[in-house]
């Protein structure tokens, strides 16, 4: 029951905030607030339970007997450590954006998108059949739309968020498609089959067609040469959602699908070549373009592809060690980025503007940056606790 309430507190907050009136601002950051913490509190009593190789907690829940349906849930130390963080990073992008946000923004409906997101990254994070997975995945697609075209009246905003739905929705039939040939290859659809069928897959004739379906989902989703451009012109949503969104959970879902199904897809010369290729693309295009922005968030924007790109090389080099430091790079990317969109956002709303050459001057601002910092270095002091997981997490699927 307690992974179910993970899922669903979420959702429930955001039901709750889209009934709000548009001035509660307050009531609705505090419903949002307590929502992720009680989420980031259930998630830290799991530890004992998941802390140890093989250590996994299942949990299958009815939704519709006549139907067949269930919600089939699984957490082992690699879920634990994404959870906890789009907890964690919910909490604090809540408490961000309630002072970030206008007055004159309907901020309850701000809400309710928001912790509706988060309740699909966790499901996506939590899920143990591969079908539900895709479900919550496309969730994470329309949840993303609603919150980049926040400001609808602004016209970047809507392109944006129309650029962002038909890429990573068109990733997500991609997906659903490669998942569904996966099954029909191993025989069902529970992760914890298809993570022990890894051998079955990769001998099969049809392995590249899966894997490239696969991929595409992925790399959509992470903003990966060919499809970067989409998270460029994100930016327009407001920054917290950049924060959160574009640094922290939605753009590390397809990092995090490949480290996930690593055990299963990896080690073969097609994963070797198709990730390393395209990651070391999008590693080297979204440094160069970084040059040459002008909008401090665009900066971040481009920052953020390039790192993306370095987890996806790492992850393609075939070796459990470079596992482990792809997933560490996701957590290390996901704690500082954040804290720079935050920072810029700050800069943003008290000088009005973002492009940098007309932004100087600005050690005003450092007593803000630094805290944002310390938030960061403070996050870096679990890389034991990191390391451990990822050593569990490597020694349970590599069995």
């Amino acid at each position: 029951m307690r992974l179910t309430l993970i899922v669903l507190l979420p959702f429930i907050s955001a039901l709750l905030a889209a009934f709000l009136p548009s001035h509660a601002r307050n009531a609705a950051s505090w419903l949002s607030g307590l929502a992720s913490l009680a989420c980031a509190a259930l998630i830290l009593s799991a530890y004992p339970d998941v802390n140890g190789v093989d250590a996994v907690i299942r949990e299958r829940s009815t939704c519709a007997p006549q139907l067949g349906l269930e919600l089939y849930l699984r957490m082992d130390g690699f879920a634990w450590l994404f959870a906890l963080l789009i907890a964690v990073m919910g909490v604090l992008v809540v408490l961000y954006a309630r002072y970030y946000m206008s007055p004159q923004d309907p901020v309850p409906r701000f809400f309710a998108f928001l912790m509706a997101f988060t309740g699909s990254m966790l499901g996506i994070v939590l899920s143990g059949n591969l079908i539900q997975l895709v479900v919550f995945w496309e969730l994470t697609s329309l949840t993303s739309f609603m919150l980049i075209a926040y400001w609808y009246h602004r016209a970047e905003a809507r392109h944006g968020a129309r650029m962002a739905l038909i890429v990573t929705a068109t990733g997500g039939m991609s997906l659903l498609l490669g998942v569904v040939w996966l099954g029909s290859i191993v025989g069902g659809y529970d992760l914890d089959r298809v993570l022990a069928a890894g051998a079955t897959i990769r001998a099969h004739d049809q392995y590249p067609f899966v894997l490239a379906l696969i991929l595409v989902g992925a790399l959509t989703k992470s903003a990966q040469f060919p499809f970067h451009f989409w998270l460029p012109n994100a930016m327009a949503a407001p920054t917290p959602v950049s924060a959160y969104l574009h640094s922290a959970t939605m753009v590390k879902a397809g990092v995090f699908l490949l480290a996930r199904l690593w055990p299963a897809l990896a080690g073969t010369p097609q994963w070797f070549w198709i990730l390393c290729t395209l990651g070391l693309c999008s590693l080297l295009l979204g440094a160069v373009l970084a040059l040459y922005q002008r909008d401090l968030k665009g900066v971040l924007a481009y920052s953020t592809i390039s790192h993306l790109g370095l987890i996806t090389t790492l992850l393609g080099m075939n070796s459990p060690l470079a596992l482990v430091a792809a997933v560490f790079h996701i957590m290390n990317h996901a704690t500082f980025k954040a804290s720079l969109f935050m920072a810029a956002g700050i800069i943003d709303h008290e000088t009005g503007t973002r492009d940098l050459r007309r932004l100087s001057g600005l050690f005003r601002f450092m007593p803000i940056t630094a805290t944002l910092a310390m938030v960061a270095a403070a996050a870096m002091a679990g890389v034991p606790l990191l390391n451990g997981f990822l050593s569990n997490f490597i020694g349970n699927q590599s069995h």
